[in-house]
């Protein structure tokens, strides 16, 4: 009989629950965004707990019958980092369903955390190296990381920098939203860039220090920007350009203080097409960048259902 992994993972905005097998591949999957009403920017940890307790069961419900029997252990996000003191009220949502779920089928539970899924989806990508660099960009997280694999399901992170205000999402849906987007707007603001003028992509200037990087003061920027009638398109093309430039200096500063050159770029806000391709360009030959696949790069339980299958198959 094949074995199968069940991950669940109840971050800011996205409830997911996912299936693997032990060949790694995905035998089903389905995520919901949490509702977040029109104008807003996000959702207090109380609503978005209260919703993840409404959705999760659904999802759960619409796990194909035939799947139970194969279940070897289930996995589930319980912090944002794997770091002590990291908590956010959402992932108790998570845990509760796993839990029942669990000894109610008499298999093992095992806790991982959000940022760990995220790196697991991505290290998929061909990334084999036990020490990198990575970059988690989303809605949540700015974080330039140094990883070391040490043990099988488990990733040891020091934590070089990050953002000191805004995290690279937050920008993006700030733009996003008072342009007239929904919350999350990266994927609409992706859209409205296609349509800049060449140039804009160095309308504002990148704020980064040592691995520090900043970004409230150019969102003001582009919030008077916009007061100011300039062409949406273009502001959309230079959201995505001050990101770019400023992953590309808080990494090449990395990539110089610890001799890595293998990185990998995880989280949402990696899904984006043009910073994928300016960062490969603006790297070149000086380090290999891996990316997990667009669809995966967002907040999904798929790598939390890799870390549980790790974590069982060697023990």
């Amino acid at each position: 009989m094949v074995y199968c992994f069940l991950g669940i993972d109840t971050s800011a905005y996205t409830s997911s629950v996912a299936v693997i097998d032990e060949c790694q591949q995905v035998v089903w999957e389905s995520r919901r965004l949490l509702e977040v009403p029109l104008g807003e920017r996000g959702l207090a940890q109380s609503e978005a707990l209260f919703q993840h307790i409404q959705v999760l069961p659904k999802l759960i419900n619409l796990v194909p019958q035939d799947i139970w029997s194969k279940i070897e252990g289930i996995g589930v996000s319980t912090s944002p980092r794997p770091v002590e003191g990291s908590y956010m009220p959402v992932f108790t949502a998570g845990l509760a369903i796993a839990s029942s779920l669990a000894s109610g089928l008499r298999v093992r539970l095992v806790s991982t955390s959000h940022q760990e899924g995220h790196l697991a989806v991505g290290a998929l990508e061909g990334l084999l190296a036990p020490d990198f660099l990575a970059v988690h960009i989303s809605g949540g997280t700015t974080e330039l990381l140094k990883v070391r694999k040490t043990t099988l399901g488990k990733y040891d992170l020091q934590i070089l920098g990050g953002s000191t205000d805004l995290h690279a999402g937050q920008f993006i849906d700030r733009v996003g939203v008072r342009l007239g987007f929904s919350f999350p707007a990266g994927k609409e603001l992706e859209k409205l860039a296609l349509k800049a003028a060449p140039g804009s992509a160095s309308l504002l200037p990148s704020s980064v220090k040592g691995y520090e990087m900043s970004f409230s003061g150019v969102e003001t920027a582009v919030q008077r920007m916009i007061e100011r009638k300039k062409r949406p398109a273009d502001l959309a093309r230079a959201v995505e350009g001050c990101i770019v430039r400023t992953i590309f200096k808080v990494l090449e500063r990395a990539i110089e203080d610890t001799g890595l050159s293998e990185i990998l770029i995880v989280g949402g806000v990696a899904s984006n097409r043009y910073i994928r391709n300016e960062l490969d360009k603006k790297f070149n030959n000086q380090a290999r960048l891996y990316w997990a696949k667009p669809e995966l790069s967002s907040d999904n339980a798929i790598g939390v259902a890799l870390m549980t299958r790790e974590a069982l198959m060697t023990n």
